[in-house]
């Protein structure tokens, strides 16, 4: 082993001891039983919906308990950043209401990016080097190699471990030769690597136990690089401490990683945070499910929730039904204030089922009024449909006016056909004559009517010419029920069917009221006639009913 000389001699010389960093960073003051969790999101590509879910966790439990929610953004792997990532962190948060209590611009406890605390991390390794609890390691990527194909033939757990750690127990005198030469190095861990199994007790499921940890991991890359950055586990376990986490809210993925983490943490005489492993989330797949994938599924992306439009309420309150069941069964506004209990959690991965939750967006949207639908829309096709906001801008009123179609607080059974923001243009976006195509009558549509264009035009015609803009709505139907009788069409569609040869047109009311909606919505299932007829007013209904009569 070096002498502490050797030792302090790889460092800044104005490196601080860890009595530094330990009064830089004191005990919080925080009443009895409060938690502080951490979100530790990577910029190695997009929000997964689970970092959200988890993230949505890490808060409520902070804010229950009375403690705090740090956002620590785990950037040592910059050689994979991807270029936005950041940002894209920063609008998911915000979008989905869950900023953290600290973060860059607030927090006494930073800086939260890892990149920008280098000298907290040599610190600690040197204080490990001093105390022979870790080494230094020259192993080159190609005997590294050798050793995984070695054990790879010989069956043996693949590692840096006991006989296969080159540089675990070298001669001091090796060391220096490799230092003198300017070599390379990585600092390791000196794993004791004493128990065959490590045992541990999970906040969700109870008593753990798992192998042991008997690699030397790297702690310390390696120092050719111009910053000296930690690896995720060394990061881990001086960032808890020094942030005073008292709760880590994590993947189950990572509890495999717990035995290494409690070496870790009892090598630096640090206490150990709890630890608490939420099941991932799932997706159904034929014959089973499987964890929801950032490669496979774009509803793993948090851009996606957020790019169609669903109502930030509707998939919080759909991620918190996840977490707890007893929370899906609760009223919307209700689950979102009530808390989340780890113990509620279940162990295995809850299924995402976007019908489910669009059920749920559209429940949740048929309890806003019109301004706030209207204002919703148009914050998010700012974005993502930018022609969109002019006409919403321009046509305000219209826009209320259609979104009041069949809905309000007197309206037992409001519509529920805007499920998220995004669907917008198809639900409400033949109210607008700029979003609005009249349909031809020898189109694919009138021909499902089975109705000869020659009839439609000339029905179109005749309601045109003596169209009355009446309040009542049975009196306005009334016009087309005279108009189809004129033209040779059914009362009703049993008479048709029982006296085809009576009824010229070929069709019944159906199909006579059905020419009038596609020619005022350009669909054969719309909002009530009468009340699109109104929204529209009198001038637009003539001119796409006049549109259709050519």
């Amino acid at each position: 082993m070096l002498d502490r000389a050797e030792i302090d001699a790889l460092f800044p010389a104005d490196l601080p001891e860890p009595a530094h960093w330990e009064q830089r960073y004191p005990e919080r003051r925080l009443p009895q039983g409060a938690e502080v969790t951490r979100f530790g999101p990577s910029p190695t590509g997009f929000v997964h919906i689970g970092g959200l879910y988890v993230a949505m966790i890490d808060r409520d439990v902070a804010h229950r308990s009375g403690g705090s929610y740090v956002l620590r953004v785990e950037d040592t792997d910059q050689a994979r950043e991807v270029q936005g990532a950041a940002a894209q962190f920063d609008q998911a948060f915000a979008y989905f209401g869950l900023p953290a209590d600290e973060h860059d611009e607030v927090g006494d406890y930073g800086p939260y990016h890892q990149s920008r605390r280098e000298s907290i991390y040599l610190t600690y390794a040197r204080e490990l080097l001093r105390e022979g609890k870790a080494y230094l390691c020259f192993a080159t990527p190609d005997e590294l190699a050798d050793i995984r194909a070695r054990q790879d033939a010989t069956k043996m757990p693949p590692g840096y471990y006991a006989g296969w750690a080159l540089w675990r127990d070298r001669d001091p005198a090796d060391v220096r030769a490799k230092l003198s030469e300017g070599a390379p190095y990585v600092i390791r861990f000196r794993s004791p690597g004493v128990e065959a199994r490590a045992r541990f007790q999970d906040e969700i499921r109870g008593r753990l136990e798992h192998e042991d940890n008997r690699n030397d991991v790297v702690i310390l890359k390696s120092s050719a690089n111009e910053v000296r950055l930690p690896t995720y586990h060394f990061a881990h376990a001086v960032d808890d401490h020094l942030m005073r986490t008292t709760l880590v809210i994590r993947a189950e993925e990572w509890i495999s990683s717990v035995p290494l983490h409690l070496q870790l943490f009892a090598a630096l005489g640090f206490p150990a945070p709890r630890y608490a492993h939420i099941a991932p989330l799932m997706k159904q797949i034929p014959g089973g499910k499987r964890k929801l994938s950032k490669r496979k599924d774009s509803e793993a992306s948090v851009d996606f929730y957020i790019e169609q439009g669903f109502p930030a309420e509707a998939v919080l309150y759909y991620l918190r039904g996840l977490a707890n069941g007893r929370l899906a069964e609760t009223p919307l506004a209700e689950a979102l204030d009530a808390p989340i209990r780890l113990s509620e959690c279940g162990v295995a991965g809850p299924l995402v089922d976007l019908v489910k939750l669009e059920d749920i967006s559209a429940d949740h949207i048929a309890t806003l009024s019109g301004p706030q639908i209207l204002d919703a829309v148009r914050t998010w096709a700012l974005d993502h449909d930018p022609d969109l906001v002019p006409v919403l801008d321009a046509r305000r009123d219209l826009a209320l006016a259609a979104l009041a179609v069949e809905r309000g607080a007197d309206v037992p059974n409001p519509r529920k056909d805007l499920r998220k923001w995004s669907g917008f243009r198809e639900a409400y976006g033949f109210f607008f004559p700029e979003l609005f195509t009249p349909r031809d009558v020898t189109g694919e549509q009138f021909a499902g009517l089975g109705v000869a264009p020659d009839l439609v035009r000339a029905f179109a015609t005749d309601f045109a010419d003596g169209y009355r803009p009446l309040e009542d709505s049975g009196e306005w139907f009334d016009q087309i029920r005279e108009l189809a009788t004129k033209h040779g069409f059914a009362a009703k569609p049993k008479d048709l069917k029982q006296n085809p040869e009576a009824y010229p047109a070929g069709g019944s009311i159906r199909e006579a009221s059905q020419i009038i909606r596609l020619a005022l919505t350009g669909a054969t299932r719309s909002p009530d006639l009468h009340a699109v007829a109104t929204a529209l007013g009198t001038d637009e209904v003539l001119r796409r009913v006049r549109a259709l009569a050519g």
